[in-house]
């Protein structure tokens, strides 16, 4: 345990900080794995609605700083080329 006053005082601020980046962080990853479980399931429909959620989930994340913006990009291209691939699959 901290005894100097500044330590405190940005202990408690670290912990606010990862408190919130968890939640921003865990919203993403839910919404991931709901479309990558619609993309397998072949639910077309449901697929692209929890693609886009889970894509605004992760540039929110991204703006908040709590995940790289190029980590951001890269997850969204990989759901995009999940479902795209499903598309054509279907099709």
């Amino acid at each position: 345990m901290a005894n100097i006053k500044s330590q405190i005082k940005r202990n408690k601020q670290n912990e606010k900080r990862r408190v919130l980046n968890r939640t921003f962080r865990g919203r993403a990853r839910t919404f991931i794995t709901k479309s990558r479980k619609a993309i397998l399931a072949g639910k077309e429909d449901e697929a692209v609605e929890n693609v886009k959620v889970a894509i605004k989930a992760l540039d929110k994340a991204a703006q908040k700083g709590v995940i790289h913006k190029n980590n951001a990009a890269r997850r969204k291209s990989r759901l995009m080329k999940q479902l795209a691939a499903m598309q054509n699959k279907t099709a």
